[in-house]
């Protein structure tokens, strides 16, 4: 009995330690909104538009923490919801997912994470979902991802 107790508690460890990463909650991902032009652009008028859309749909989700890497689009998606929420925007740079995934699991509760086109994917799948398809022209979509949970939820953003 005793063997079959120690087989049993060996698996689940080995199943938990296979696990992949995930927040306390749940972790929004998302694009920027829609830039201008230029050298790191900031929002155009559609973007500051979905960005205050964006505060306005998840500011009672529950959201405790916001990551967005230094760009002026990226901060300036996150920036309305920030201050609904009265929280910082953390910064976090894109070439080290590694970093971020160690940042956002040391939070409780729910995670915005503010990135771009190329790094989106890739932080969906660090959080336990499966791959989103995401190119450079598509803008608005927040990808929700729950620990233990494989499917991917999308919010749609669009500004009237």
């Amino acid at each position: 009995m005793q063997k079959l107790l120690l087989i049993l508690v060996a698996t689940l460890v080995a199943l938990i330690g296979a696990q992949p990463v995930s927040a306390a909650e749940r972790v929004y991902v998302m694009r920027h909104l829609q830039k201008a032009e230029g050298n790191d652009p900031p929002l155009s008028a559609e973007g500051v538009a979905n960005a205050q859309l964006l505060a306005s749909r998840l500011s009672k989700s529950g959201i405790k923490a916001i990551f967005a890497t230094p760009t002026k689009r990226a901060m300036q998606t996150g920036e309305p919801l920030a201050k609904a929420l009265g929280i910082p925007i953390t910064n976090y740079d894109p070439r080290e997912p590694d970093a971020l995934v160690k940042a956002v699991t040391t939070q409780k509760g729910r995670v915005l994470i503010v990135g771009h086109s190329n790094t989106v994917p890739d932080i969906v799948t660090r959080f336990g979902g499966t791959a989103v398809p995401l190119t450079d022209q598509d803008y608005g979509t927040v990808f929700v991802v729950t620990p233990g949970k494989k499917a991917v939820k999308q919010i749609v953003l669009k500004a009237p």
